[in-house]
């Protein structure tokens, strides 16, 4: 089973892609996340975000979440 899905990826093995937040090109199966999986092995089911631009695009978002006060934390406790 696996050797025919190696099979089937061999023709993207030496795809590259430009990565659109840092610009630099990269190996298109090591660098991207594969977000279509039900496309099938095409080049166009992988993301144009490479694998570290993307951690730290979730990271800085995570970071500055600053989530709606609870109705308790401003009112006051009378």
């Amino acid at each position: 089973m696996e050797l025919d899905g190696q099979i089937k990826l061999g023709h993207l093995l030496f795809t590259d892609r430009k990565c659109r937040t840092c610009g630099e090109t990269k190996n298109l199966i090591d660098s991207f996340y594969r977000t279509r999986k039900d496309r099938g092995p095409v080049a166009s089911s992988y993301s144009y975000e490479c694998k570290e631009c993307t951690i730290k695009r979730v990271l800085d978002s995570k970071s500055t979440y600053n989530p709606v006060p609870r109705i308790k934390d401003v009112y006051p406790d009378w």
